[in-house]
């Protein structure tokens, strides 16, 4: 009996350790619970909190792009406000200036009319000086300019016959004038001065020379000047025979337009007028002549150039400014290449 009153004594102290363990456990299991909950909702809260600042974050870039592109704008405008009144400022200073220039000219003309006839020819005299200057000093500031410019080099071409040679056979003529080339029908007009010649003979029994035209022909008049000559007594005798000689003293070709033809660069392409003219004479059989003013030396070394290619000899005939074509008996031949 007393032993079982001992095993009765010690029942509840086992029961009681299980009890506490049974409600550490749960606390620890409530703990972890309750942290575990915390944790995730402190994670979302983080991550809407980073996706609201990424959204404030471009968005300050937008305003900040639209800020800059407005001033960009406004500044755009500010200069386009400047520009108009700079130049509506401008254009009355123009027109002042016109205003005055009109004034002054129409004072000048008037000073001049009461002029007499030597005081008007001394003021001509003097304007004429000061555009003269004016001239002078500008050539001279293009020649400082050219002097201190960097010399461009020259291409020398060689061409296969340096030496030239008197021209007897068939020429074609062309000119060279402000850039175009265009033929020339001088033996065209020729001819027709020979058939003309026999008529023109009776008017020159009573004067000693004629000046005549002939033409226009493919855009060229031919000018004329035939001479009688006399034969004196001792001539006469001599000769065996007396009387007068009808000679040809100068033939000038003149063309109705300054600007006949075509220009170079069309002129060398196919199908040109140029070609054209050039297929009735024979490479090798006939020369062609260029008649070049100052203002087509480049293109006269073009043309010369394709001729060469083409197996033309070329005859060169620089001519001034204000010279025609002329040619006389007494006259110098062609020297081609």
């Amino acid at each position: 009996m007393p032993r079982l009153t001992r095993q009765t004594d010690e029942a509840p102290s086992y029961d009681s350790f299980l009890d506490i363990v049974a409600n550490m456990v749960g606390i620890l299991i409530i703990l972890v619970m309750v942290v575990g909950v915390r944790v995730k909702n402190t994670v979302v809260t983080a991550s809407i909190f980073s996706k609201a600042e990424q959204e404030d974050h471009q968005l300050g870039k937008d305003l900040a792009a639209e800020r800059a592109l407005q001033a960009d704008v406004l500044k755009t405008a500010d200069q386009l406000r400047k520009l108009e009144a700079e130049t509506a400022r401008r254009g009355l200073h123009r027109n002042l200036l016109a205003t005055a220039v009109s004034a002054m000219e129409h004072d000048i003309r008037s000073q001049r009319e009461r002029m007499d006839d030597r005081s008007r020819r001394d003021f001509d005299l003097a304007g004429n000086l000061a555009d003269l200057q004016h001239s002078l000093k500008q050539l001279r500031c293009d020649l400082t300019r050219a002097e201190h410019a960097a010399a461009e080099p020259t291409v020398v071409e060689s061409y296969p016959t340096p030496l030239s040679r008197t021209v007897d056979q068939r020429e074609a003529h062309f000119q060279l004038r402000a850039g175009r080339i265009v033929y020339v029908p001088l033996d065209e007009l020729l001819d027709r001065l020979r058939n003309e010649f026999s008529r023109q003979r009776h008017q020159l029994r009573d004067r000693r020379e004629l000046v005549d035209t002939i033409g226009p022909m493919a855009g060229f008049r031919l000018k004329y000047v035939l001479r009688r000559y006399d034969i004196s007594p001792e001539t006469a005798m001599e000769l065996g025979y007396g009387g007068s000689i009808i000679r040809l003293k100068r033939a000038s070709f003149i063309p109705t337009s300054g600007r006949l033809g075509e220009p170079v660069d069309a002129a060398l392409a196919e199908e040109s007028e140029f070609y054209g003219a050039l297929s009735k004479f024979r490479p090798g059989r006939n020369t062609v002549t260029l008649w070049t003013y100052p203002d087509s030396f480049d293109e006269f070394r073009k043309v010369r150039k394709q001729l060469y290619r083409l197996g033309y000899s070329v005859a060169a005939r620089p001519l001034m400014p204000g010279n025609f074509i002329t040619g006389s008996p007494d006259g110098s031949k062609s020297a081609a290449q």
